[in-house]
């Protein structure tokens, strides 16, 4: 086999296993959510730890992002969209639970 054909071989499995690894988090997490009911607090909490295990999968089988050297600029650029995302979300969070907590605080 030459290299480019084992290369490829390479790349499809790491596909085959990252798409049956978010698959399996996918089931179990709807699995979890099923048996135990949406209500319970534990299952968000597992359902949250469960999406962000299905995040790094992904990360790392689909996009490639790992620590090696070549790859750090990746990292860098997914970490810095990250952090302004969060900075977007929870700060509408907070400006609109302010809102809400100014606004019924008049209705006595």
């Amino acid at each position: 086999m030459d290299k480019r054909s084992e290369m490829h071989r390479r790349e499809q499995r790491r596909y085959v296993i990252g798409y049956g690894g978010s698959l399996l988090l996918t089931l179990v997490m709807f699995g979890v959510a099923q048996v135990f009911g949406i209500e319970t607090t534990g299952v968000y909490l597992t359902i949250g730890l469960l999406g962000l295990a299905q995040l790094i999968f992904q990360l790392v089988y689909f996009l490639h992002i790992d620590r090696r050297r070549s790859s750090r600029e990746d990292l860098d650029l997914i970490l810095f969209s990250t952090l302004v995302l969060l900075i977007i979300i929870l700060g509408t969070v907070w400006i609109l639970g302010n809102l809400a907590v100014r606004m019924h605080m008049h209705a006595m």
